[in-house]
């Protein structure tokens, strides 16, 4: 399936009436990104599509009697204004696939978010970028790689990109922002709830000196359902992927699943051969994925 999309909306920023269909469509329960990219196929803007008649809806394909019934179910009225208000209040943009500035590298993967939510530095999303993910339980040496490489690849201009989740997530965060560079947290959750909640000091930092985004509607929660969705956009943001340590059978292989289907470099850091926070990392070297030990090695391979 091509990705391609017809602008029809060149707002970068949806404001004003615009706004309220946007976050309708984001609140949908049960419409993905694949449904709602063809839905957008057919009647080509949001609003288009919450005036749609059931009988049109149901003709695309993908749609069914339960997507209609909760389409119509989110056409709360008090809850999209409660949506909106918060929204605006907290200076959150709303960033579409439609929109000029939509990051590239998102709009080539499959299954791209149809609708970002984000708050911070939007310019952000179009910039040279590596994701470092790896163990939520990582070892000291972890931490320590974690941190190096991100603080390294921040001095050199490179934006760090992870999940704000624990361990090997938060030191990638930590490493960019303790070097003053940048740093774009990709949550699993409404961009309004920090998870874990041990990691809101570096929500707010991030979110006044990086970018925090979300694909999900405010006041989503952390269901481990949304974070193998989440991975898909950390590696098809980023110009490839570092993982630092990582179990053989984890939520990173995931993301390195994601990585290899996006056409991402995909970098390990070699890690003691005795231990399971190295048995995915040495496995996927062995499985072709380079072998990294210095920071040049990547910067010298994206040509930085």
């Amino acid at each position: 399936m091509s990705w391609s999309f017809l602008r029809v909306n060149k707002l970068f920023i949806i404001r004003g009436d615009l706004m309220k269909y946007w976050i309708w469509l984001a609140s949908v329960e049960g419409l993905g990104p694949v449904k709602k990219f063809a839905l957008l196929n057919k009647f080509e803007t949001a609003k288009r599509i919450y005036n749609a008649t059931e009988k049109e809806i149901l003709k695309v394909d993908g749609m069914s009697d339960k997507i209609v019934q909760n389409m119509q179910k989110a056409k709360d009225a008090k809850l999209l204004e409660k949506y909106e208000k918060y929204i605006l209040k907290n200076d959150i943009k709303i960033i579409n696939i439609s929109d000029d500035n939509y990051p590239a590298k998102l709009k080539n993967i499959y299954a791209p978010p149809i609708t970002i939510f984000a708050k911070g530095d939007i310019s952000l999303l179009n910039s040279k970028s590596i994701a470092i993910v790896g163990s939520r339980e990582p070892s000291k040496y972890g931490i320590y790689v974690a941190e190096k490489f991100s603080k390294e690849l921040s001095k050199e201009g490179i934006t760090i990109v992870s999940g704000l989740a624990r361990g090997i997530d938060t030191f990638a965060h930590v490493g960019a922002l303790s070097s003053f560079g940048k740093t774009i947290a990709v949550l699993g959750s409404g961009i309004d709830i920090v998870y874990p909640k041990e990691n809101a000091k570096y929500y707010r930092e991030i979110s006044e000196k990086g970018l925090i985004i979300s694909e999900y509607i405010v006041g989503t929660a952390p269901e481990s359902k949304n974070f193998p969705q989440r991975n898909r956009i950390i590696s098809g943001l980023s110009d490839g992927v570092l993982v630092v340590e990582a179990r053989k059978n984890s939520g990173t292989m995931i993301t390195t699943d994601f990585a290899l289907e996006q056409g991402k470099e995909l970098y390990v850091i070699p890690g003691n051969i005795t231990s399971n926070l190295s048995a995915g990392t040495n496995n996927l070297i062995k499985e072709g994925a380079k072998l990294i030990t210095d920071v040049y090695e990547i910067l010298e391979d994206l040509n930085c």
